[in-house]
């Protein structure tokens, strides 16, 4: 297999399953449509093809001291916990107010503060040797960027696909409880392991 395939299959695999920034964008394209879901998928992009970046030329190493280690679970369980409680308290008529949906600076925010970024991150510089290697490190996250745009933003339109069937108020407001209480979860589950590892 080409290193440029084994490159878009990881970026794929990563960027496609379910984590908190899949989960946000899936609600956000229920409740405002793709359109207004661009700039949170942008956002959540460009965050992570900089920490990806970043890591590649050497910010990994940061990794190895475990109180930011620490610092950045709890801040990313915390943020996703947040999040997810706006999400579940959100109105559910529909209204032309961007207040509550999520945007360009919660996606990009949510990356640098995502274990699950930063799993991807470390772990695709690491497998692919991108260390030092800057040209390859420059195809990598151009690669990542692509595909992460791409996946992220499918999980919008996923949402739209499902907003059509829920079309009234107490559908919509079952739907963002499901959501948001789904990141509470995560949060809540993300905070035991760095408890546990503390």
């Amino acid at each position: 297999m080409s290193l440029f395939l084994a490159m878009c299959l990881f970026a794929l695999s990563m960027s496609i399953s379910p984590g908190p920034v899949n989960l946000i964008c899936l609600s956000t394209g229920v409740n405002y449509g793709l359109r207004r879901a661009l700039p949170f998928v942008s956002g959540a992009t460009i965050g992570f093809s900089l920490l990806l970046a970043l890591v590649g030329l050497g910010i990994g190493v940061l990794a190895e001291h475990q109180q930011l280690l620490d610092l950045l679970g709890f801040a990313g369980a915390g943020f996703i916990g947040y999040i997810g409680v706006k999400i579940a308290i959100s109105d559910p008529i529909l209204k032309p107010v961007r207040a509550t949906q999520p945007g360009f600076g919660q996606g990009f925010l949510l990356q640098w503060l995502n274990p699950k970024a930063w799993i991807a991150c470390l772990s695709g510089v690491s497998a692919f040797n991108l260390a030092g290697d800057y040209p390859l490190l420059t195809l990598f996250v151009a690669i990542y960027f692509f595909i992460c745009y791409a996946s992220i933003a499918s999980w919008a339109l996923v949402g739209v696909r499902l907003g059509r069937w829920i079309v009234t108020p107490s559908k919509l407001q079952i739907f963002n409880r499901l959501m948001g209480g789904a990141l509470v979860t995560v949060s809540v589950y993300l905070l035991i392991l760095q408890l546990a590892m503390a």
